[in-house]
């Protein structure tokens, strides 16, 4: 890290220690949410990044008199490293010991620890609470927030326009979805849900926003009570015209600042208010108890209902991800093309221009709207770093001695994409092609298997990474997750990984399904594809595929591969040249010819079929 940016950094921590011993903190908890506790956060928002110099999606700081311990996953830890100053910000990992866990060790008899209850959940306190009073420490939550308080140039809150969803895209009316709600709320004898994700919201209503990059939906709160009385808190200001027009009867606006206020007016003894616990600020679990109601903590019934998608949605997806598929194959044929004789010339390509480029040709596609999240564009070691940013000045040149991996998605009017390739030319690293051939046996296993309702996530994780496992290689990160519908790219609650889930994979749902294998200080392999779930006719599920990308078929051993293996892969790339030569370019479209033709298995090696 750059002296300078060192020293900028200390001295905020001074100030944000004057400041905490103003309040009489002994601790300062600094979580990477917002108000509405999702993964992207404007730049009003960044708190940890302003403490730490971390600017992951994940993470959460202890900011203490005398020191600060920065937990991150295992996604993020050599960005933490390379962000953030040892001597100022000691580090650790999110899961293997968690926060908590540290706490219950660190806290000191009477310490006072603080943290802001509209960034944490209920579930997160209801640890840290556990875990202070392990140590006889307390936790309080504090009016106004520190970080704030020192922050001079803290950027604005967002102003993104809100517009209307329509019903031609959405394919349920906001007045339907209600309907269903109020069913719920009827079965659990609620008087009032309590939404403060904004994916949900703008699901549930039917609007789209531009508050937070990649998040095509604005920040806002509602509260719907059981006689179906919905209130939105929102800034109206950041209307479209029209949009008032297109909102239901039954949906009263209020000033976002006033979500609390109306709350604590709304809510009465006795009342019993459904709220998720892992998805909205303790301090709405703290104004319904402090009002002798009770909080019913449980997984927020919108989110279930968003996760299946209806047909009018899956349509949208499956249509814009032929779109997106273009995109890549224009892609493709330019970086195979060009890096060989870029490098050649003394120029090579670097991976900010690769990140341009494949934006450039989405930007050429129909519906398109914006990135679905940073594209990570790494080439060589860099693809060790599972979420690596390039730097536009001084990113790394992508040469034919080096495979390069790239990870991006867009929003569309339709849908949202996510999809992942790795890309070889001259040499492979040793150990690639291993290495390679076991994330594509990966990837076959998990997206041909049929699997039983009740299924969850973690009950098909190891059947991915069995393959990588027979080599004595894993991967630090899940195997899928959820993406929504012009949404969030990652959407709860379904998702594939090690860790416990108890959300049973259903009808409708789209996951995707990433394998790979990262080779510190060498190479890092990722292939991703989205699928949808559906049913057949014997009542079992199966992933139906969405992405229909060349997979590279160079760096595979070709007669390790099962005839199975052989056969799923021809018959994909015959669908995707089926689908998306004729949208291509002249010379895109022969280089995609070149990357779909079909490949065989012999005894004594490999070769491409004629």
């Amino acid at each position: 890290m750059p002296e300078n940016r060192s020293a900028v950094l200390a001295e905020r921590l001074t100030a944000l220690r004057e400041e905490m011993k103003t309040r009489g903190l002994d601790a300062l908890v600094v979580p990477r949410f917002d108000a509405h506790q999702g993964e992207y956060v404007a730049p009003h928002d960044e708190r940890l990044g302003f403490v730490t110099g971390f600017t992951g999606s994940a993470g959460v700081a202890i900011v203490m008199l005398d020191r600060v311990r920065l937990f991150v996953d295992g996604r993020y830890t050599v960005q933490a490293q390379n962000q953030c100053p040892a001597h100022l910000i000691e580090r650790d990992h999110l899961f293997e010991n968690p926060p908590e866990a540290w706490l219950a060790e660190t806290a000191q008899p009477e310490w006072v620890i603080g943290y802001d209850a509209m960034l944490l959940p209920p579930n997160w306190v209801k640890r840290f609470e556990g875990a202070a009073a392990t140590s006889g420490a307390v936790m309080t939550p504090l009016t106004g927030n520190p970080v704030d308080a020192v922050w001079a140039d803290q950027p604005a809150e967002p102003f993104g326009t809100i517009s209307a969803f329509p019903l031609q895209f959405a394919g349920v009316s906001a007045s339907q979805k209600r309907g269903n709600l109020l069913e719920l709320m009827m079965a659990e004898e609620a008087d009032f849900l309590v939404e403060t994700q904004p994916d949900n919201i703008a699901w549930f209503l039917n609007v789209r926003g531009d508050d937070v990059a990649y998040n095509p939906m604005p920040q806002s709160f509602l509260l719907l009570d059981k006689t179906g009385v919905g209130h939105w808190f929102v800034n109206r200001d950041k209307f479209e015209d029209g949009l008032d027009d297109t909102l239901p009867e039954w949906l009263k606006l209020h000033p976002k600042d006033a979500f609390l206020d109306v709350l604590c007016a709304e809510v009465k003894p006795g009342n019993k208010v459904m709220l998720d616990p892992d998805f909205s600020p303790a301090a709405v679990t703290h104004l319904v108890r402090a009002a002798k109601a009770e909080a019913v903590h449980g997984l927020s019934p919108v989110t279930s209902a968003k996760a299946c998608k209806n047909d009018t949605e899956l349509e949208g997806l499956r249509a814009c991800h032929v779109e997106d598929a273009v995109a890549w194959v224009e892609f493709g044929f330019w970086l195979q093309s060009t890096v060989p004789s870029r490098a050649a010339a003394g120029n090579p390509v670097s991976e900010y221009e690769a990140e341009a480029k494949i934006l450039e040709f989405r930007q050429a596609r129909p519906g398109f709207l914006s990135e679905s999240f940073h594209t990570i564009s790494c080439a060589g070691a860099n693809a060790a770093m599972c979420h690596y940013a390039a730097d536009p000045d001084v990113s790394a040149p992508v040469l034919p001695s080096a495979p390069y991996l790239l990870d991006s998605g867009g929003q569309y009017e339709t849908g949202t994409t996510d999809a992942t390739r790795s890309y070889s030319f001259d040499t492979l690293p040793e150990g690639y092609a291993e290495a390679y051939t076991a994330v594509y046996k990966a990837l076959f296993a998990l997206a041909t298997l049929r699997f039983p309702k009740g299924t969850q996530g973690h009950h098909i994780d190891a059947i991915c990474r069995r393959p990588l496992w027979d080599l004595g290689l894993d991967y630090d990160h899940g195997t899928g997750h959820g993406i929504g519908h012009r949404l969030s790219v990652h959407e709860q609650p379904q998702r594939i990984g090690k860790p416990f889930n108890p959300i049973d994979l259903a009808t409708g749902m789209v996951l995707s399904i990433e394998p790979g294998y990262y080779k510190a200080g060498s190479y890092g392999i990722r292939i991703e594809n989205l699928f949808e779930i559906r049913e057949a006719d014997d009542g079992f599920l199966y992933f139906e595929n969405l992405t229909w990308i060349p997979i590279q078929t160079d760096a595979l051993i070709l007669d390790r591969l099962s005839e199975a293996e052989t056969d799923w892969l021809n018959t994909y790339h015959a669908k995707v040249e089926e689908l998306v030569a004729a949208r291509c370019s002249v010379d895109a479209k022969r280089w995609l010819t070149a990357a779909c033709r079909p490949v065989a298995r012999r005894s004594s090696g490999w070769q491409q079929a004629v």
